[in-house]
Order: C-alpha cells, then sequence, then structure tokens
C-alpha cells in the first residue's frame, strides 16, 4: 500500500484567521517601526544640538519659538516663588523630581522656563526636597525644547497649590498651563539646563528617544507573529489523502 500524498486544502475559516493576524502584525509592526524611526531621529537631533555652538536667547518670543531643539545661552535671575517639582522622575533607579524654574531673561519682558535638574526625592513622601537657588544673575546653557514628555496623571494636582512658600509638585508641565498658573509672560519653549552651578542639582538628562531600540524590539516582535500566521496556515492547510493501493492488491 502506497502512502498518501500530502496536499494542500485550506479551510475558508483557517484562510481568514491568518489573512486577519499577518494583517495585524504586519500594521503594527510598521507602527513600531515608525515610532523607532521617530525616535531615532528626534535623538540625533538633540545630540548634535548639545555638541553645536550656544546662540543666544532672543528677547521676543517669536524669536524663541524658532529655537528648538537647538543649543542656547541666558542670562537672568530666577524666580524661586514659581518653583514646580515634577514628581515621580527616576535617575538611574532613584525616585526623585526635576526642578522646573523660571528666568527672568536680562534686557526683557519675558521669562523663560528651565528645567534645571534632578533631585532625590525624601523618604517620606510628606517632605520635599530643599532647592538650592543661586542668587542674583545668572548665565547658563541648554537645549530649548517646545515640550516635555507627559505621563498619566493620577489626579488634577498642576492648580492645586499657589505659587510662593514651598515648591508646586506636578506630574506634568505645559507651557501654557504654566503660564496661566504663574501670570508670567512665558517664551514658547524651555531650556533644558546642561551648564553647572552651585545647586547640587543632576544634570546627566535620561533621553525617552533613546528608547527607540524598544520599538525595534516589538515591531521585529509583530514582524513575527505575522510570518508565524502564515506558517500555521500551510501548515494546518496540508492534508494526506488517503493511501493508494497498489497492482495487485485487494480490495
Amino acid at each position: 500500500m502506497r502512502p498518501g500524498r500530502l496536499r494542500f486544502r485550506p479551510r475558508w475559516w483557517g484562510f481568514l484567521l491568518a489573512a486577519a493576524g499577518c494583517a495585524a502584525g504586519v500594521l503594527l509592526g510598521q507602527w513600531q517601526h515608525g515610532r523607532a524611526t521617530e525616535r531615532r531621529a528626534a535623538l540625533e537631533k538633540l545630540e548634535a544640538a548639545a555638541r553645536g555652538p550656544a546662540i543666544d536667547f532672543p528677547a521676543t518670543a517669536a524669536a524663541a519659538a524658532r529655537l528648538a531643539l537647538r543649543r542656547v545661552a541666558v542670562a537672568g535671575e530666577w524666580l524661586p516663588r514659581f518653583t514646580v517639582l515634577l514628581d515621580f522622575r527616576l535617575h538611574r533607579g532613584r525616585p526623585g523630581y526635576h526642578v522646573v524654574q523660571p528666568l527672568r531673561v536680562a534686557g526683557s519682558d519675558m521669562h523663560v522656563l528651565v528645567l534645571r535638574g534632578w533631585i532625590a526625592a525624601p523618604a517620606r513622601r510628606d517632605q520635599l526636597p530643599e532647592i538650592v537657588t543661586p542668587a542674583g544673575s545668572v548665565r547658563l546653557e541648554g537645549i530649548a525644547l517646545d515640550r516635555l514628555p507627559q505621563f498619566l496623571e493620577p489626579h488634577a494636582a498642576a492648580q492645586a497649590c499657589a505659587p510662593g512658600g514651598v515648591p508646586c509638585v506636578w506630574q506634568n508641565l505645559r507651557i501654557d498651563a504654566f503660564a496661566a498658573w504663574s501670570g508670567l509672560a512665558l517664551a514658547p519653549v524651555m531650556i533644558e539646563q546642561a551648564s553647572a552651578l552651585p545647586d547640587g542639582l543632576a544634570r546627566d538628562w535620561e533621553r525617552a528617544e533613546a528608547g527607540y531600540r524598544k520599538n525595534e524590539m516589538y515591531a521585529l516582535q509583530w514582524y513575527s507573529l505575522a510570518a508565524l500566521a502564515l506558517a500555521l496556515f500551510v501548515v494546518l492547510s496540508l492534508r494526506r489523502e488517503p493511501p493508494s493501493r497498489g497492482p495487485g492488491e485487494a480490495a
């Protein structure tokens, strides 16, 4: 008795499932690949800006808006009564805060928000760290940013405290929200400080854009899922025919 031959005989429902799995895997893989490309390009811009020469910060908002992702230098005085601490910020695995303060730009009525650095959180959540603010005129350099990464807010606490006194603790920060809260005339960009000041803050910034390799890994996983759906469809659609009988074999 001869062994039966394998034939490709797909079922209609198997074809639909395989098509859906392949389409989902390819589309999600392309989305993750696009995110990786965007993040890698943004990281390259930030690294190029960090290496480039500093541009003097302008005195008008329109000119400042054109400086996003450029290295800038600015002189002015801090306004510590408008200090905001951005909560749940990790630095080398340690919990803490990002310190944000406005700087009154020298020779201008405009203010610019400065992401000054990171400070560790005290052991108790009901305590806040002591922020050292240099008095008088300061000059610093940094990268101009038009926005910061936004995180999920457990509650709307941005306007829960008034300016002055102890620092306010926020989860996220947007320039327009800070302007409405403080009443200050703010530049449309903020500065991520790079230069050192005697304040004890850490400024070796961890880039969210550096996570583009995770997006590349996720894209590979989704493409693999699409390939697996196709392979399973082919394997499960192969069927062996009943064996044929040779000459002289009894029926």
